[in-house]
């Protein structure tokens, strides 16, 4: 029996342990950092099980992959992957979920830390000897806030939301959940227009739908008080970025800490990449991507795996 890794490249960079794979001694397996789309049909040939994180298997793809079993996602979202192709080619497809958890919370909380405290702008300050040259001897010409007291609104209450919940009652925030978006109402959660003017800082957990693609745009950032904060680790298109980088330029938004874009990599440019959106940190789709979190994601893939080939599949997508 065959099996492929088809893009390697996108979770291990040489640190991670492979062997919960390897070691499935049923499959022979073949590591590609890369596959461009040329090569997808040649490196799947023959193969009973493919593993990819976003190597795009569409419908002609599965159609002609006549010994293909089992589809493995190394990741949680499958929109690379043509589910109802592969339904009707009785392929069986499964993801990983909750990998990632305490990576992305840590990562919320430095952007929301980072932009309340000012820290690039005073990391800059010091390189650039304004402190050196300021007649006192600190230097807090920024103003910083403490998140004690503040509101943190939370839009996506999956493993993700609830684990960045969790951490705030430790720096003493209020946490108010909304409305699941498109969802009917649901006791204890804030429709989103009733949400928003009453927060402080507001972070993303919710997947990309047609319920939330442009969910926060120029009129969702013109309700929010001036001095609040969005922090996005979800998916870029659930906001306007050019409504944001307006907010933030007219002073209508306090800051924002970004780690997704709605195209990856933006090789075609991003109006957020552009200098001196003021309070703007912009990170490259890192909030996953700890050691011990990108581990668990190979040991989810095998444990998938296993259990496929034991009979009892699980993550099923």
């Amino acid at each position: 029996m065959r099996g492929v890794f088809l893009d390697t490249d996108t979770v291990d960079r040489g640190d991670l342990d492979m062997s919960p794979i390897t070691r499935i001694d049923c499959i022979q397996w073949s590591f590609h950092g890369v596959t461009n789309s040329a090569e997808i049909s040649d490196r799947i040939d023959d193969c009973q099980v493919v593993v990819c994180n976003k190597v795009i298997l569409d419908r002609e793809t599965l159609r002609q992959a006549d010994q293909l079993q089992l589809i493995i996602v190394a990741a949680t979202g499958t929109n690379n992957i043509d589910l109802t192709a592969a339904r009707e080619e009785n392929i069986t497809v499964c993801n990983a979920k909750d990998y990632s958890t305490p990576s992305v919370v840590q990562h919320v909380y430095a952007l929301i830390l980072a932009l309340t405290t000012r820290l690039p702008q005073y990391m800059a300050a010091v390189e650039q000897g304004a402190w050196q040259k300021h007649p006192h001897f600190c230097y807090f010409d920024f103003p910083i806030r403490e998140l004690h007291g503040l509101t943190m609104g939370i839009i996506g209450y999956g493993a993700l939301g609830k684990g960045v919940a969790e951490v705030a009652s430790a720096f003493g925030l209020t946490v108010k959940i909304c409305q699941r978006p498109g969802g009917p109402p649901d006791s204890g959660r804030v429709p989103l227009n009733e949400l928003l003017p009453r927060i402080d800082i507001l972070s993303l957990h919710c997947p990309l739908t047609e319920q939330t693609s442009g969910l926060i745009g120029a009129e969702e950032l013109g309700s929010m008080k001036k001095d609040a904060i969005l922090i996005n680790t979800a998916r870029g298109g659930i906001v306007d970025e050019e409504a944001l980088v307006r907010a933030l330029q007219s002073g209508k938004l306090g800051g924002a800490g970004i780690d997704v874009l709605s195209e990856e990599p933006p090789a075609s440019g991003n109006v957020l990449l552009q200098p001196n959106i003021p309070n703007l940190i912009v990170t490259p789709h890192t909030a996953w991507a700890s050691r011990e979190s990108r581990q668990r994601v190979v040991n989810i893939v095998a444990d998938n795996i296993q259990s496929f080939f034991n009979g009892k599949p699980q993550n099923l997508v």
